[in-house]
């Protein structure tokens, strides 16, 4: 007999990719907001965090770790298939090639950033959390949702900007932009953990599932 996989699992899952691919095609955005330098992706990537904390803290360090490289994985996938579609030839009526490229293209340098920051930033934030269950014995869940996304979200940020813009952009600008998103992303973190609580409550109901990963192995394959 085969497990049967938990459907919101699967959702989990589903959202978590699409959040991972909009956010790293919006990431490329460098706005301003009230004078604080932003990116296009402060407004959704933050989610895949939320979602991050959640699958940890249900199903435990191993069911985050593989919605984490499936996640990997469909982007890649995204990537590769608009790399796919700049390269085939436009029609005389498509005039719009440029402006399709120019959204579409990642260069190598971006997409090597994307693909380091998520997954050490992502993985760090699962075994943050799944290390502070055990030590906590399941108390405190918007202590450890809170820790593990600024853990995460600071190796992100870091490892990011710096692959992606260090000497593309004044250094000053890439220290603000690092400190900006660490700070938000977190804050965005707290503002939605009476949300993220009851979501938790939820599904370890509804799921009759509460993980605790004593004794497992925390290697990332």
């Amino acid at each position: 007999m085969t497990k049967k996989v938990s459907n919101l699992y699967f959702i989990c899952g589903v959202v978590f990719a699409t959040c991972l691919i909009v956010s790293n095609i919006v990431e490329q955005k460098l706005t301003t907001i009230w004078i604080v330098p932003l990116t296009g992706g402060l407004f959704i990537f933050p989610v895949s965090y939320i979602i991050n904390d959640l699958v940890a803290e249900v199903w435990g360090y191993r069911s985050a770790r593989l919605m984490i490289w499936l996640g990997f994985a469909m982007n890649a996938f995204a990537i590769l298939v608009f790399q796919f579609a700049i390269m085939l030839p436009p029609t005389a009526e498509f005039t719009h090639q440029e402006a399709f490229e120019l959204v579409l293209s990642s260069t190598m340098r971006i997409s090597l950033a994307s693909f380091v920051a998520f997954l050490c930033g992502s993985l760090l934030n699962a075994y943050v959390m799944s290390r502070m269950k055990v030590l906590q014995k399941g108390k405190m869940f918007s202590l450890r949702a809170v820790a593990s996304t600024v853990v995460g979200e600071t190796v992100d940020s870091l490892l990011f900007f710096n692959i992606a813009f260090l000497g593309q952009i004044s250094y000053r600008l890439l220290i603000q932009l690092m400190l900006t998103q660490i700070c938000l992303k977190t804050l965005y973190e707290v503002v939605l953990l009476p949300v993220t609580v009851r979501i938790v409550r939820y599904v370890k109901r509804h799921e009759q599932t509460d993980v605790y990963d004593i004794g497992i192995s925390y290697r990332p394959f």
